[in-house]
């Protein structure tokens, strides 16, 4: 199983440098976890960038995937993950969400460097130039 944070999905909406790498979990939509905290912060993100049209279209590629909610469960493991490892409450419940779903955590998210489970590639500035184009 695999789960995109809210970075990675907003890395490849935008095309950003890194959008090849979170192109790969996203082309599997079968093995796809969505936790409900990543389709507010993605929606609220292209919306403020793009617009709402397009903040829309974002959600349902992400809705591609197996969304998950918020349950109790994952809320009392977040709240011990946030303690150990001094993560903010969206990164503790995405991380509880992936353990909770054996599932391995995309992201260019430097808070979640280090921890198991984790696939971390380092984000990177944009080049110069024209803008890319906006995948959803």
């Amino acid at each position: 199983m695999n789960l995109i944070d809210t970075s990675g999905w907003i890395e490849y909406f935008f095309g950003g440098p890194n959008a090849a790498h979170f192109a790969v979990p996203t082309e599997k939509s079968e093995t796809l976890i969505v936790p409900v905290v990543c389709l507010y912060e993605v929606f609220k993100k292209v919306n403020q960038v793009a617009d709402e049209g397009r903040a829309l279209r974002a959600v349902a590629q992400m809705k591609q995937g197996r969304v998950v909610p918020v349950t109790e469960e994952i809320a009392l493991r977040a709240a011990l993950i946030s303690i150990k490892h001094a993560l903010p409450m969206a990164d503790s419940l995405i991380y509880a969400t992936a353990q909770g779903e054996g599932a391995i955590v995309w992201t260019q998210d430097q808070d979640f460097r280090g921890l198991s489970g984790v696939n971390f590639k380092a984000a990177r500035k944009r080049p110069t130039g024209p803008r890319t184009k906006h995948r959803a």
